[in-house]
Formats: structure tokens, C-alpha cells, sequence
């Protein structure tokens, strides 16, 4: 699953438009352009197709976080130079305040059944010996359970 489909389809959960994106860029000391802003959301296919970079969407993650938790004291957090599907599924699980049940809800949405050690799997630290990668067909997986769960509750009016 490539950055630019996550963003497309958290985007799309949460009904944002380019105004609300530039102020979760900025809400982590970031700026984001027009172009980048319909880059992103264009297909491979498109001529005006940006592939989005692992710290652009540690970033806008970052964004979500900051606007559905609030901001922490201090700086902004330091956005990651490589993301991986597991910190990903990590940021979203902090963004939606979710607890263990609460993902394991959202996985069986889409008929995806995982026990709780899978789960807890994802969130150890990769030199854990019982850590796991998620794989691609997990977050999309959950993504997809995201939008069947709150897609109705967490549209911004246009």
C-alpha cells in the first residue's frame, strides 16, 4: 500500500479539504503547496501525481493526532523519515484513542479476525522476538473498518 492511498482514504474518512490539510501541516510546523495538496491525491496514472514520502505522511499523521488528541507541551513531534505499516496502524490506534478491543472491532467490520497477541504483536518493538510486520492487506484492512465504523460521524460539513 503505497503513502499515497492512506492519505487518500484518511482523507476521504474524515472529509478534508485542502484548507483543513494545510492546518494539520502546519499544526506540526510544516507547510504543504496547492500542487503537493492535489498531487497526493491524484492517481499513478495522472500527470500531476506526487508520490507522497514517508515523513510528508508521518507528518500529516502527526497532524491528525495533534487535532483529535490536541497538542502536547513543547515542540511539535519530530516526524519519522521512514514510516512503516506498523507505525502507521500505531498512529492511527493514538489519533482514535483506541484501546486493543476497540481495534479488534474495527478488524472484524471487515470479517479480518485477529486475536489479541496478533494484535499486541504489531505493537513490539521490532528486536521483540514475537514481533510482526503488518502487512499491507492488514491497514488496508482496518482503514476500510475505519470507514465502516465512523465514516457518517467524522465528516467535516463542506
Amino acid at each position: 500500500m503505497i503513502n499515497n492511498d492512506i492519505y487518500r482514504r484518511l482523507r476521504y474518512l474524515f472529509g478534508y479539504h485542502y484548507d483543513h490539510v494545510v492546518a494539520l501541516f502546519a499544526s506540526t510546523g510544516f507547510e504543504v503547496s496547492e500542487s503537493q495538496y492535489k498531487g497526493w491525491a491524484g492517481t499513478e496514472e495522472e500527470d500531476r501525481f506526487i508520490r507522497m514520502s514517508d515523513r510528508e505522511l508521518a507528518i500529516f499523521l502527526n497532524g491528525i493526532i495533534i487535532e483529535r488528541r490536541g497538542a502536547q507541551e513543547g515542540p511539535p513531534p519530530v516526524p519519522e523519515d521512514e514510516i512503516s505499516n506498523n507505525t502507521i496502524l500505531r498512529k492511527l490506534k493514538i489519533a482514535f484513542n483506541m484501546r486493543s478491543e476497540d481495534m479488534l472491532e474495527i478488524f472484524a467490520l471487515v470479517d479480518r479476525k485477529l486475536s489479541p497477541h496478533e494484535l499486541s504483536a504489531f505493537f513490539r518493538k521490532p528486536s521483540h522476538k514475537s514481533y510482526r510486520y503488518v502487512k499491507g492487506q492488514y491497514l488496508r484492512n482496518f482503514l476500510m473498518g475505519l470507514q465502516l465504523k465512523y465514516k457518517s460521524s467524522l465528516s467535516h460539513p463542506k
